[in-house]
């Protein structure tokens, strides 16, 4: 696939971040500093990472009524993602409340607002639109229904879909099934493999060792293949990644950086794994590439604004 145009029909928010020395438990308050607002929802995420490396993007999302709106849309317009297909409704633009620990762990609530208003009717207007794509990008953020439309109504053309499983939601084996590439964090794998077979599947060790993890995901990445998933990445944050096909498994190995905030690092994987597709690079190096542009969206704080720019003409980062 060398169209290098990619479509993200996904959420769009305004991020709340916080910072904490230590996340909350149940029923206690904490201090914290931060509490300014910025660009964010998994989709938009996706959207300013893929063109951020080279992509020409279309975002098809909704933002709300409030004075939120334009905000939340400002990194994707400065990053030449085409806003044409984000319609403006009624009410709140959907929120997430982001906190990050001394330790770059996060937590995070989302408000979906706006997002709920992505729906069938809105996706099938834009299907000519998203037919004529190179790659077309979905995550768990939008209504059930909404992804699983576009999932089915793209099965058959020759888009490549993307379907980022987060968070994980109810899809049918069939939906997906039908994705391309399936791209998920090794819970989220387990859980996709949960809705693929019906039948319990083992729990992720809390406390494995980076070579564990590895091997764990290798196993999880071809029990996704064997369930019937095309093509499958799964994301281990600092040990990289491992990407599952027919002929097997391997480890992507990571690039080591001084982590000080992982919020949308996932995302920033995503899209530029879009990215280096529609440029028509293969699942393995699309996913070398993603791994370089997620390491470098974690040392500095945010989502969006964290993630690097490509530089020349080869997938390279600033």
């Amino acid at each position: 696939m060398s169209n290098g145009t990619v479509a993200v029909v996904g959420s769009i928010n305004i991020d709340l971040l916080l910072m904490v020395d230590r996340l909350p438990a149940a029923g206690e308050t904490v201090l914290g500093t931060g509490g300014t607002l910025s660009p964010g929802g998994k989709g938009a995420n996706q959207a300013v990472a893929a063109a951020r490396q080279g992509a020409t993007v279309l975002m098809v999302g909704a933002v709300g009524s409030d004075a939120h709106a334009s905000e939340a849309t400002r990194l994707l317009q400065d990053s030449g993602v085409s806003l044409d297909l984000v319609a403006a409704v009624e009410g709140p633009t959907g929120l997430a409340v982001v906190s990050v620990d001394s330790n770059a762990e996060n937590s995070i609530v989302v408000i979906p607002g706006a997002n709920n208003h992505v729906d069938s009717n809105m996706v099938a207007a834009d299907l000519p639109r998203l037919r004529s794509c190179g790659v077309v990008v979905l995550q768990g953020e939008l209504p059930l229904a909404t992804t699983d439309f576009t999932v089915r109504e793209l099965r058959d053309s020759e888009v490549l879909v993307v379907l980022n499983l987060a968070p994980v939601i109810p899809l049918s084996a069939e939906s997906i099934r039908s994705a391309d590439v399936l791209i998920v964090n090794e819970h989220e794998a387990i859980e996709a493999l949960r809705l693929l077979s019906k039948e319990p599947q083992p729990q992720v060790g809390p406390e494995m060792h980076d070579a564990d993890t590895v091997r764990s995901a290798l196993a999880l990445a071809d029990s996704l293949v064997s369930a019937g998933v095309q093509s499958a990445v799964i994301t281990l944050g600092a040990c990289g990644a491992v990407v599952g096909e027919t002929r097997g498994s391997v480890h992507v190995p990571p690039v080591a950086v001084d982590a000080v905030d992982t919020t949308g690092a996932g995302d920033a994987f995503v899209g530029a794994v879009a990215a280096g597709l529609a440029e028509g690079l293969s699942l393995h190096a699309a996913a070398e590439l993603a791994v370089a542009v997620a390491a470098q969206s974690v040392i500095s704080y945010g989502a969006q604004e964290s993630y690097p720019w490509r530089t020349g003409s080869s997938p390279a980062l600033s």
